[in-house]
């Protein structure tokens, strides 16, 4: 069974850097091959990855409930046929992006098939890092229902671990089998208050660290180069590196 870990959190804590960040790092420890699944709908870990997206799921999906399937074809052929399509390899990872959630109507038969042929491609990986919207919904779609590690981003403000220690609360009541939980704070300047982390520990929410705020990471994003090539002497990335050393090394 794969070993499978999935980020969480609010908008703007970096969440999304922080996944390409995991798999830069999976693949300099030699965790390989990954499976890299981006379920958030304004996707853009491709672009942290330095990756092009031509198809999605969500594309296929609707595809199908609009009938555009090959005359002669059945609709689970042409699901295996999308799903192998939006497959995008990159040596020693392949990434699969969800895209926007469904419109109006019925997507009962679209998303079983789909379902069914992501449960056939999660089993050719040993590892699968997902990035995920704020809430867990994308989490409880996917066909991996067994998480070994969550990864909740947040920033240091109070505000954002509120919504962290939230996201722990309704990952702990979603069937997902989320078996250990960490609480990241990224972008941090001063740490985060010893008040602040009681709170959170509290909640049963284990605080795995801080990565500071790098001028590195917004020089890379500004210039349109994937962070992902960032060196390991960055301090995000060094930072970054000594926590999955301790929750997965």
């Amino acid at each position: 069974m794969a070993f499978s870990i999935a980020l969480a959190g609010k908008g703007g804590t970096g969440k999304t850097t922080l996944a390409g960040l995991l798999i830069k790092y999976m693949i300099a420890r030699g965790k390989t091959p990954i499976l890299a699944v981006d379920a958030d709908s304004n996707f853009n870990l491709n672009e942290v990855l330095g990756v092009k997206v031509d198809d999605t799921l969500g594309k296929a999906r609707e595809d199908m409930k609009k009938g555009v399937v090959p005359s002669g074809m059945t609709k689970d052929v042409f699901m295996s046929m999308r799903l192998e399509q939006s497959v995008i390899e990159s040596g020693d990872y392949d990434l699969i992006v969800m895209g926007q959630p469904e419109g109006t109507g019925c997507y009962c038969a679209a998303n079983t098939l789909l379902t069914n042929y992501l449960e056939r491609l999660t089993d050719n990986y040993p590892y699968i890092v997902m990035d995920n919207e704020a809430g867990m919904e994308h989490i409880s779609r996917l066909t991996t229902k067994n998480i070994d590690v969550l990864l909740i981003v947040s920033d240091p403000s109070r505000r954002g671990l509120q919504a962290a220690m939230r996201i722990h609360d309704l990952a702990t009541h979603l069937n997902i089998g989320v078996k250990k939980s960490y609480l990241i704070v990224n972008q941090a300047k001063n740490g985060v208050p010893d008040d602040v982390l009681e709170t959170v520990k509290e909640n049963g929410l284990e605080f795995a660290g801080t990565v500071p705020e790098d001028d590195t990471v917004h020089q890379y994003d500004a210039a349109g180069r994937p962070t992902v090539s960032m060196p390991e002497t960055s301090p995000a990335v060094e930072a970054a590196f000594g926590i999955f050393d301790k929750i997965i090394g």
